[in-house]
């Protein structure tokens, strides 16, 4: 007996693939674990679930995730499918023993996080730690609240234990993961507090590193340990989504343009801070003046990696019933967003070049310095290690080590 997972999507789905490996380690089937968060992350999910009906027809296929969550009869409807589990369910054992066909539940419905240990992550060096799940925020493009639900926080006893049994286990760097962890609340606690105590009682830590971010929600606590705490990698990547302030109020968004102001303000407290963002090409209604402020945000941020998300209209979002830009507009967008972000990270590499940094080894020759930019290593290297390792060049897409 055993269970394959087949992951799309976030790092918190990688997350939950795992507890799914545990949760589900009696049953003989190959388990889907999909992504709602584009029109082409299901597309490609629905082709994975017909491809493993072709080629694994031997197999139960298990199909679970955001986007069976949001969209369950459309999954159920797939000939290929024996079994539909919503999020909620996924990670509960006894959902998987037993059961309806169809178990999808009111994911609205669930107010706390569980605790689930996670030992180790198939083919990562580091380790990630979801301390919250869901979101309050209802921006008009995103359906991902629907799959996921309202917010709702690991409690901070629970991060501690995960964290220090990874590094005891030998992991050296932990990522703190979640939809919208800025609002991690454990009472008065919030996530900046959440950082301090991880690093003050987990020594063995080497390196804590948090997923997106949105800067609205930054907290003091989180701002001084930016400044303070040098184990705290100097890496933020920001839930921008625009430049302009009118697309950001249509997006229903929470910053405006003065998001600059933030990320000014982090590089006088951390200096050799990178940022990396998500930016939408092509939401409704764009101009092109409008779109011209997106652009502009990769030189007044300083942004190092662009995550660029040509917009998906997602059926029942405020945004699905905006006027659209024509297609052709929207992927010229993204290509030029694209081409503007490798520019800048040019920019990052050339500027490294001659540097010493400290460089966590990956497996197939390849390591992470702290602001999370990748390195070719010069001969090979066990993965998980921390080396202190010269800078010769780049190739456009990576350091080269000397």
């Amino acid at each position: 007996m055993s269970v394959d997972v087949v992951t799309f999507g976030c790092r918190l789905n990688i997350v939950e693939s795992e507890i799914i490996r545990r949760v589900a380690a009696d049953h003989d089937a190959v388990v889907v674990n999909t992504c709602a968060v584009t029109a082409e992350a299901v597309r490609q999910a629905r082709q994975a679930i017909r491809r493993l009906g072709r080629e694994r027809s031997d197999r139960r296929i298990v199909v679970t995730g955001c986007a069976v969550q949001s969209s369950p009869a459309m999954f159920a409807a797939m000939p290929e499918v024996d079994r539909v589990l919503g999020n909620e369910e996924k990670l509960d054992a006894a959902a998987w023993r037993d059961g309806p066909r169809v178990a999808v539940g009111d994911i609205m419905a669930a107010r706390a996080m569980k605790a689930h240990r996670v030992d180790a992550l198939d083919g990562h060096t580091r380790a990630f730690v979801q301390v919250q799940n869901g979101c309050d925020h209802r921006c008009t493009f995103c359906i991902i609240p629907f799959g996921r639900g309202n917010s709702r926080s690991l409690p901070v006893a629970d991060v501690l234990a995960q964290v220090r049994g990874l590094v005891d286990r030998g992991y050296r760097e932990v990522v703190l993961t979640g939809v919208d962890i800025t609002s991690y609340a454990d009472g008065a606690l919030r996530l900046g507090a959440l950082v301090k105590r991880i690093l003050h009682e987990i020594p063995g830590l080497a390196r804590l590193r948090l997923s997106s971010i949105d800067s609205v929600e930054v907290d003091d606590d989180l701002l001084d340990a930016i400044a303070t705490e040098a184990r705290l990698m100097p890496h933020l990547h920001l839930s921008l989504q625009h430049g302009d302030d009118l697309i950001l109020k249509r997006m229903k968004r929470r910053h405006s343009r003065a998001q600059v102001v933030f990320c000014d303000t982090v590089r006088r407290l951390r200096p050799d801070v990178a940022f990396g963002a998500d930016i939408i090409a092509g939401f409704p209604t764009e101009t092109e003046d409008m779109f011209r402020r997106s652009l502009e945000l990769v030189e007044d941020c300083g942004l190092t990696q662009l995550h660029v998300f040509p917009f998906s209209a997602r059926p029942g979002t405020p945004a699905a019933r905006m006027p659209f830009v024509d297609r052709a507009v929207v992927r010229e967008r993204a290509r030029q967003l694209r081409e503007k972000g490798a520019a800048a990270l040019i920019r990052h590499l050339a500027a490294q070049i001659g540097a010493e940094r400290r460089v966590l080894t990956e497996r197939g020759g390849i390591g992470r310095t702290e602001q999370f930019t990748p390195v070719r290593l010069a001969a090979p290297s066990a993965p998980g290690l921390l080396l202190d390792l010269a800078i010769a060049g780049h190739d456009g897409r990576q350091l080269l080590a000397a």
